[in-house]
């Protein structure tokens, strides 16, 4: 295995997964099928003592088990999900359950914290695409002395803990066991949500000054867009908080009091966060109404000035009709003798003239205009 440094650990491309994997309907519990667009897996290696800690990429599983009693904190890193054998191998390790580990291959599971005999199984989402706001399933397991995470796709989020780590001494990551190591793990997960969050108050800033200018026929399907992300965000923070509280509330002897402390702290992150999309969903049900309302109050006014022009040139419609009829005033003096009248075109004008501007007039009055 190859020792590096976390600065070293650069982030990859990830490949899009479709949909969620989930085992086979009717199989036996505990039953690892690997999904088939899963990229293979990878193993990356984390050991920690007061003293000093080392990092090791593309480490194998003989690597894991010789280094596990020689240090008081390891930490296993499995990123790809393709080889069931290699998963396997890990739980028979470690002493992993297999339906936990059927949940970590099952990407599909909900954000839940399940508590075994000597460890804990914590299973979150993350945002790892803020433009199509995709997600990943991370699913990680903590007990006295070791903590293991498995990740779907390429890409670290967990590298500012790799860097944390890697600092000079005073430092918690390394003289404390392996809860708060998983704490850490998770509070960078929590801490995640944020700036798609943020992004998306700005992008509701932007479309609300806008409406205030002018309505417009995109800014509908926009607020539709940012409502179904801030419905998928909730979606998945309520679990990821109450899978936190139950990190709070453990009776476990792997989990100290003093980080359940820290447990807290992330919990009321998952509650800020709750709170900030809830209030977006608010405000984003508000923008769709006042759109509407302000796309029918211009709809209105356009039609009350259509109303008006056509009132104005009824009546002057009415006069032009009547001079246009076919009368001969050479066979009565009832026939239109007007038609020979010296200023009778002058004449008409100005009395339609007249009309309009009466009924404009007459308009203001009524405050109609």
């Amino acid at each position: 295995m190859k020792p590096v440094q976390p600065e070293g650990l650069q982030n990859e491309s990830r490949r899009r997964v479709q949909s969620p994997h989930r085992s086979p309907v009717g199989a036996p519990p505990g039953t690892l099928v690997a999904d088939p667009n899963a990229i293979q897996s990878a193993l990356s290696l984390t050991v920690i003592s007061p003293e000093e800690c080392r990092f090791y990429t593309d480490v194998t599983l003989a690597d894991v088990e010789r280094v596990c009693g020689e240090w008081p904190v390891v930490w296993l890193d499995c990123v790809g999900l393709g080889n069931i054998e290699l998963i396997s191998e890990i739980g028979r390790i470690f002493g992993l359950h297999t339906l936990a580990l059927e949940d970590t291959v099952n990407t599909g599971q909900r954000a839940k914290v399940d508590f075994f005999e000597d460890y804990a199984f914590v299973v979150l989402k993350m945002i790892d695409d803020t433009v199509e706001y995709r997600y990943e399933q991370i699913s990680i397991f903590f007990g006295e002395n070791f903590v293991i995470t498995f990740q779907e796709r390429r890409g670290d989020p967990f590298n500012p803990v790799r860097k944390r780590i890697g600092v000079s001494n005073p430092s918690r990551l390394r003289s404390r066991k392996a809860d708060y190591l998983a704490y850490a793990l998770i509070d960078s997960l929590i801490d995640s949500y944020f700036a798609p969050v943020e992004e998306i108050d700005e992008k509701i800033d932007v479309i609300e000054e806008e409406m205030i200018g002018q309505p417009q026929k995109d800014q509908v399907r926009r607020l539709h867009e940012l409502r179904r992300n801030v419905i998928t965000l909730k979606a998945s923070l309520f679990p990821v908080r109450d899978a936190i509280a139950g990190l709070v509330r453990a009776e476990a002897p792997f989990v100290s009091a003093e980080t359940k402390v820290y447990f807290n702290d992330t919990l009321d992150h998952a509650i800020t966060l709750i709170q900030m999309v809830e209030t977006q969903r608010d405000m984003l049900t508000g923008l769709i109404d006042m759109h509407l309302s302000l796309s029918q109050a211009r709809t209105n006014e356009i039609i009350s000035f259509l109303t008006i022009v056509s009132s104005i040139f009824i009546p002057l419609t009415f006069i032009v009709g009547i001079w246009g009829m076919n009368f001969d005033p050479k066979s009565s003096p009832w026939n239109m003798p007007e038609l020979y009248a010296y200023y009778g075109y002058p004449a008409a004008l100005g009395l339609m003239a007249l009309i309009a501007l009466g009924l404009v007039a007459f308009f203001r009055w009524k405050k109609w205009l």
